[in-house]
């Protein structure tokens, strides 16, 4: 079955990741990466788009971008047909470098806009590649630190903060404190450990929540709506996006249910 048109964000946001055909290797050297951000940087000026965080690994790319003046699919595909043409004429290679079809998720709100900047920067801690997320340097955490001079003519930085400013007083200090909290975030739907199926938990849900039935959720006023959600998203083995998916709302409902208080 084919696959239907991408969902478009309300903010223009997008979280994408780009995968290499067959999981291979997308980056040999430091060259490979430094040509990857170039081109980025070089569509990012043509489609008048902003770019808030991106980690290069070894075989994929996460990028958190706002589409400009074209689709983002559009600039996308230009990015992969020019870092392609690139590869292939450097190693003498043909076919397919990159997936068919990026992933990509809908970013449509500012707790979630953080929260997906530091998942980016995280990955290759949790890869086990450094320590620390601002080791790795083909990420954009060190231009979120000032630390590289690269990133900073790249990132979208004071954009992005003056941004998340609207809901949350974010100072450099508290943005690295952040960035760098220990977490169990959830991003496109990365499946981790002992996680239920969706059956699984939509059976758990329903004895949580009873008597109510999951189909009224959705229709409930916002602060009842969000009691319900801020349970279901406490169980354990259960993901947000399970919970979105299950109770029928967006993402976006079940990530800005947080209590009285809660900090980015």
């Amino acid at each position: 079955m084919p696959r239907g048109p991408r969902e478009k964000s309300e903010t223009g946001i997008y979280h994408i990741i780009m995968n290499g055909a067959n999981k291979q290797e997308i980056f040999h050297d430091e060259e490979d990466s430094l040509k990857y951000l170039e081109t980025i940087r070089k569509y990012k000026v043509q489609a008048e788009m902003e770019v808030y965080a991106w980690c290069l690994m070894n075989n994929h790319v996460h990028l958190l971008l706002k589409e400009g003046n074209e689709v983002i699919s559009a600039t996308m595909k230009r990015v992969g047909v020019s870092y392609a043409s690139y590869y292939h004429q450097k190693y003498n290679t043909s076919g397919h470098l990159f997936q068919d079809r990026f992933k990509s998720e809908n970013v449509d709100c500012n707790r979630y806009l953080l929260t997906v900047i530091r998942y980016i920067h995280q990955n290759p801690v949790k890869a086990g590649m450094v320590y620390h997320a601002d080791e790795w340097r083909w990420s954009s955490c060190l231009g979120y630190y000032g630390k590289d001079p690269f990133a900073l003519n790249l990132l979208d930085k004071d954009n992005l903060l003056q941004k998340v400013a609207v809901d949350y007083i974010i100072t450099n200090d508290r943005f690295r404190e952040f960035n760098e909290r220990s977490n169990n975030d959830e991003c496109l739907d990365v499946k981790r450990k002992e996680r239920l199926t969706d059956d699984e938990a939509r059976e758990v849900i329903k004895q949580l929540i009873s008597p109510i039935e999951i189909a009224q959720v959705k229709s409930f006023p916002k602060e009842k709506r969000n009691a319900v959600l801020r349970k279901a998203k406490a169980i354990k083995g259960v993901s947000q996006r399970q919970v979105a998916r299950i109770l029928g709302v967006s993402v976006n409902l079940v990530f800005k249910a947080k209590e009285r208080g809660e900090n980015p």
